[in-house]
């Protein structure tokens, strides 16, 4: 299956330097480029991208809003978001709005194009070592509020169901959450398609962050 990516970034040396590299991967068709967010929905209408590979910091209308608009449409593309930085509130944010995870801008070809595949397959990129810090040394505010929020949300969920969220926090996949709960890899699909259903999340990453916030 080709997965259809739509780039943006306000730096045309950067969307050719990543256009180079994923030209070189015979699944991934570059659909469209964008320098700044305003671009970002006309362009998602007309080519249907799955990934969008967003740039936090442009000039006029920002990854991050352009992230949260896209995210609350219907049938909204994954996004991944750009960035310099492992901690940045701005991230955390983007990730709060349903972006799929981050990427560092100086990761290597073969890992860009292995986290694009992923998150097309619906598998957040955010890998554990990230989440702990990102969620350490960075707060939007509000963390007793976030928390008591969390654990209400939490509280929908069935004992099993807590304990998969548990393990969607500590980054785990499906194949190790199901080896330490001793499920199938089918049932514990099943059980995360639930979670996000009565948490009324859109992936995995949302998740991860609910659980953060619930143990604050």
């Amino acid at each position: 299956m080709t997965i259809k990516l739509l780039i943006v970034d306000d730096d045309a040396l950067v969307r050719a330097g990543l256009s180079m590299i994923l030209a070189g991967a015979g699944d991934i068709e570059i659909v469209a480029e964008a320098g700044d967010g305003a671009e970002v929905p006309p362009l998602v209408a007309e080519h249907h991208p799955d990934v969008v590979l967003m740039d936090i910091r442009m000039p006029g209308v920002d990854g991050l809003t352009a992230t949260e608009l896209l995210r609350a449409a219907e049938s909204p593309p994954e996004v991944v978001v750009l960035t310099t930085f492992h901690a940045d509130a701005q991230v955390l944010r983007a990730l709060r709005a349903g972006a799929a995870g981050f990427l560092l801008k100086d990761i290597p070809p073969g890992e860009l194009v292995e986290a694009i595949r992923k998150v097309a397959a619906g598998e957040p990129i955010l890998s554990p070592v990230v989440t702990r810090q990102l969620i350490t040394h960075v707060s939007d505010g509000g963390p007793e509020r976030r928390a008591g929020r969390a654990r209400t949300l939490l509280g929908r969920l069935s004992e099993r169901e807590r304990e998969v969220a548990a393990a969607v926090g500590q980054g785990k996949s499906n194949a190790e959450i199901g080896r330490e709960l001793f499920m199938s890899v089918a049932t514990v699909k099943a059980h995360v398609s639930r979670i996000l259903t009565k948490l009324e999340l859109n992936n995995r990453v949302q998740v991860a962050l609910l659980v953060y916030d619930a143990s604050l």
